[in-house]
């Protein structure tokens, strides 16, 4: 299983300028597979652009991949969003996966004056919209003329919860499917998988699992609203072997310790 982690790398800290490039750094030269960014806005806590900041993490590293999940595509204009794309995926140098989906916060909608019972349909339009435009066609009378090493933009996953509809849709036309731990259970988690898995897809993630060391363990009970890691490394190696047992390729882990973060013994949940 390969292993990502959030940045951040601590939420809680008052950001520097460095914040992305010195914790991407951090975490490419502690073995991470990859990092991630979130999308929010309006939710009364900081929150960062995820294209800026993959794109200041891809300039500070060399190889690892660069996440983003869930960028929210119906709070957004397609045509500017396409652009800004392309954009961070000539800077990323191909290592852009984009994690997309509808959102799930109405306030982020109110923020931009968006209809939050509309989603649905502004996902599905936004990224029909965008693919053509990083295919270099015209949409109503506009090219964004991508560079040919941008050319049909960055591997797209969609992020949806374990519902038919979209789980279907990851697996059939884009390039894998991104699962939330955040309001998932492990059961839930383990039927998302099967079901993705039975409709042809490959590529499975786990985003937005909370890891704290310094938390009291307790057993992992499978009606759990949420899959955590909030327990000691030994729990938490066994956790994460679960969700690959299951079938899933990636987890994506978030730190929420009171304790200084240690990348190593965090990298270490998972072996090479």
């Amino acid at each position: 299983m390969r292993l990502g982690i959030a940045l951040p790398l601590d939420f809680d800290t008052e950001p520097t300028n460095d914040v992305f490039s010195k914790g991407a750094s951090l975490a490419e030269t502690h073995g991470f597979d990859s990092v991630w960014f979130f999308d929010s806005l309006g939710r009364k806590r900081l929150s960062f652009d995820p294209l800026i900041g993959a794109s200041v993490a891809a300039a500070a590293t060399r190889h690892i991949e660069v996440g983003i999940g869930i960028l929210q595509i119906p709070i957004r204009n397609p045509y500017e969003l396409a652009n800004r794309v392309l954009t961070a995926h000539l800077i990323c140098e191909g290592r852009l996966t984009l994690g997309v989906g509808s959102g799930s916060t109405r306030i982020d909608f109110e923020a931009v004056g968006k209809n939050f019972n509309e989603r649905m349909s502004l996902l599905r339009d936004g990224l029909e919209i965008m693919k053509k435009l990083w295919r270099g066609e015209e949409v109503n009378g506009i090219d964004l003329c991508p560079a040919s090493v941008t050319l049909g933009g960055p591997s797209i996953v969609i992020g949806s919860w374990a519902g038919p509809k979209w789980i279907n849709s990851a697996a059939g036309n884009y390039d894998g499917w991104i699962a939330s731990a955040y309001f998932s259970g492990f059961d839930t988690l383990k039927n998302g998988i099967k079901q993705y898995k039975e409709a042809g897809g490959k590529r499975a993630i786990v985003t937005n699992i909370s890891l704290a060391f310094d938390s009291r363990s307790e057993p992992l009970q499978d009606s759990d609203n949420s899959f955590h890691l909030m327990c000691e490394p030994e729990i938490a190696s066994e956790r994460l072997e679960k969700l690959k047992n299951i079938g899933f390729d990636d987890a994506i882990v978030v730190y929420r310790g009171s304790d200084p973060i240690d990348l190593k013994k965090i990298r270490s949940l998972v072996g090479k």
